[in-house]
């Protein structure tokens, strides 16, 4: 019997500065990517999709700014889900997770699984303690996530590779940036090595992926783009897709845009 449920399957529930949380589950799996909104709001976005709290596995944190972890405490003490993250990170994100009993360490470069699920984090460049991407891996189908990172490195390249979907983020337009009412120092911020990619760079690392994956594997994985994490403020929507895919110029690939105020299309990968 051919058994045609997806390896994978992924749903961005919010993304940018006010709260980030993505939904990713394969076989009978499934976590959240991190859980930056409340947990009412989590709950009403899941709902939205047909999804409840009761079938997650586990929340898996990137890092512990507040827009990534602000229901992680929430939903570990009201549901008993466990909580991933890495012992820095824990640390630095104490403060905001309140008491949390079910906790499970992980190291970049070190894959765990969660139930059907290998995850393989990987470092990133940011602001904070121990910020990490992620590869999700299920039945030789691949996505990789990240986002809050302000320069693409050649280990972020390396795990990218060979995905099916990359969630990446493009958070500004640097027109809109430098003209934009943030102060000086907070411009500088964005734009450095541990702030965020623009639309431009996106696009570029997303190239750069594709590329090098061709040119040693002769064929092409990837089919989807998911831009996250765009500013508010120094972005638009159709700014980040139109810089994107005039960059990389291919119609195979279908980008979209993860949004603040809503969940996004499930996306079924495999």
């Amino acid at each position: 019997m051919i058994n045609d449920a997806p390896s994978l399957s992924i749903c961005p529930l919010a993304s940018g500065s006010g709260g980030n949380a993505i939904y990713i589950s394969g076989g009978k799996s499934a976590i959240l990517l991190d859980a930056g909104l409340s947990g009412v709001e989590l709950e009403r976005r899941m709902a939205a999709r047909g999804l409840n709290l009761e079938s997650i596995d586990a929340v898996v944190v990137s890092h512990e700014h507040t827009d990534h972890v602000k229901g992680a405490g929430v939903l570990s003490r009201r549901y008993g889900i466990p909580l991933f993250i890495s012992e820095r990170t824990l640390k630095a994100a104490a403060g905001r997770l309140g008491k949390v009993d079910r906790i499970t360490h992980f190291r970049c470069g070190h894959p765990f699984d969660i139930g059907e699920l290998s995850l393989n984090p990987f470092s990133i460049s940011h602001d904070a303690g121990d910020p990490s991407g992620f590869t999700v891996e299920r039945h030789r189908c691949k996505l990789a996530v990240a986002t809050d990172l302000g320069v693409a490195t050649t280990l972020v390249r390396h795990h990218l590779q060979g995905s099916s979907l990359i969630y990446i983020e493009a958070n500004h337009d640097p027109e809109m940036l430098r003209q934009g009412p943030y102060p000086w120092h907070l411009k500088q911020r964005v734009k450095s090595r541990l702030g965020h990619l623009s639309n431009g760079d996106a696009g570029e690392l997303i190239c750069q992926v594709r590329e090098g994956y061709l040119n040693r594997n002769g064929h092409r994985p990837l089919g989807h783009v998911i831009l996250g994490h765009l500013s508010q403020d120094n972005n638009t929507p159709e700014k980040a897709l139109q810089t994107v895919c005039e960059i990389l110029d291919d119609s195979n690939i279908k980008v979209s845009v993860a949004m603040p105020d809503s969940p996004g299309e499930m996306i079924h990968l495999g």
